[in-house]
């Protein structure tokens, strides 16, 4: 008895503090948090019919709110390299896709097949530019050969940093340009005293 009371009460404290956050960053929050503990990061798959009446209610009245086709969720996120748009697209269709859309991970053919839905050029070799936001930490590899998932570092930038001109972003380039002109001065200052 004294571990179920345990339980309920870690779960009234874990939702009181999700409490001031939106869906979606309660989703992440969580994820990041079965990250940190070593459990299994994915949720049970949509496609079986495991899942309880009271989720797929809730999917069911919270999809139409928030659905976005690829090309609205690319210009809003507006990514500035080719990195930046395979973690956006990976990130598309794990989370925001429709229900039917939606997987975990996406290949160089999603990745074709989302250039062409975003009117942006078609990538030389799709494959290659995967591998690159890979070894940049935005993609996780998947299962199978030519899959890649979206990594915590990915769905950060995705989630919180793009579109570039958003307050953060705003705030690290500041941060850089002060860190710069600071060196400057206290380089010409080294020089004025070297001088003297």
């Amino acid at each position: 008895m004294a571990d179920k009371l345990d339980d309920l009460d870690a779960v009234r404290k874990l939702a009181e503090v999700l409490s001031p956050f939106d869906a979606e960053n309660q989703e992440r929050i969580i994820r990041w948090a079965r990250e940190k503990l070593g459990l299994p990061t994915q949720g049970p798959d949509p496609s079986k019919k495991e899942r309880s009446s009271w989720s797929a209610e809730t999917t069911k009245q919270e999809e139409p709110a928030g659905l976005k086709d690829i090309k609205t969720f690319v210009t809003e996120k507006n990514p500035t390299s080719d990195n930046q748009f395979a973690a956006t697209v990976a990130h598309y269709y794990r989370f925001v896709a429709p229900q039917a859309d939606r997987k975990d991970f996406i290949t160089a053919d999603d990745l074709q097949q989302a250039c062409r839905l975003t009117g942006r050029n078609r990538f030389p070799r799709p494959a290659q530019t995967l591998i690159n936001a890979h070894t940049n930490g935005l993609l996780d590899k998947g299962a199978n050969r030519g899959e890649y998932v979206i990594s915590t570092v990915g769905e950060n930038l995705v989630a919180v940093s793009l579109p570039g001109n958003t307050p953060v972003a705003a705030q690290r380039r500041g941060t850089k340009a002060r860190r710069k002109k600071t060196t400057r001065r206290s380089g010409e200052g080294a020089k004025a005293s070297r001088k003297r």
